[in-house]
């Protein structure tokens, strides 16, 4: 009866040893499902846009006005939203600013350039670096439009970088060419961002 108790005890013993392993295992498990938050700092963002003509290649910038993006790792859904201040857009020529303001973007009529994301296409590592594809919403001169956008993200534990590179086809999304008899533009611009903030696990 003895023996046979010990062996009750000890079988009790592991079962109650595997359960615990058990709800630890699922425990780490949601823990690295959580969704992620992460936070773009306007300061230490940078945007950049590249248009060419026939003569040379016009550069210029834009400001960061907010951004924050929610990411559930398991199911690769994005949600959230990045905008743009479409005033803060200059290229160093008062001009030509002045020309892209009134005639192209009309931005004192449509403020805000945003991208509303909904799903990253590839995995993001929640430490490390990753190549992935976000596909969103771009929204500018007030319509919408369907965009998938290259991204190269890097996570730590409580901070993030990612840059991104693509091309807004902004004459075939109805908005102006500035081109003139003498001077041919590219119906396109080349968008460069790069961004840094704070990632958060709630």
């Amino acid at each position: 009866m003895k023996e046979d108790a010990q062996v009750f005890r000890r079988s009790r013993m592991r079962r109650s040893f595997l359960a615990g392993m058990a709800f630890l295992a699922a425990a780490s498990i949601a823990a690295v499902a959580q969704d992620a938050v992460f936070q773009l700092d306007p300061q230490h963002t940078t945007i950049k846009f590249t248009l060419s003509d026939v003569i040379h290649t016009v550069h210029g910038t834009f400001q960061l006005k907010q951004g924050a993006l929610r990411l559930d790792p398991g199911s690769g859904k994005l949600t959230g939203e990045i905008v743009v201040e479409a005033k803060s857009g200059q290229s160093g020529s008062g001009l030509r600013d002045r020309k892209m303001h009134r005639e192209v973007l009309e931005s004192g009529r449509y403020p805000d350039i945003a991208f509303r994301p909904d799903r990253v296409d590839g995995n993001v590592a929640l430490q490390g670096t990753s190549s992935v594809r976000v596909h969103g919403i771009f929204s500018i001169h007030g319509a919408d439009h369907e965009l998938t956008v290259p991204a190269e993200i890097a996570v730590s534990p409580d901070h993030w970088t990612a840059t991104l590179h693509f091309a807004v086809p902004y004459a075939n999304w109805g908005m102006k060419n500035p081109s003139t008899l003498f001077l041919r533009v590219s119906e396109s611009v080349e968008v460069d961002l790069t961004t840094a903030g704070t990632v958060t696990r709630p």
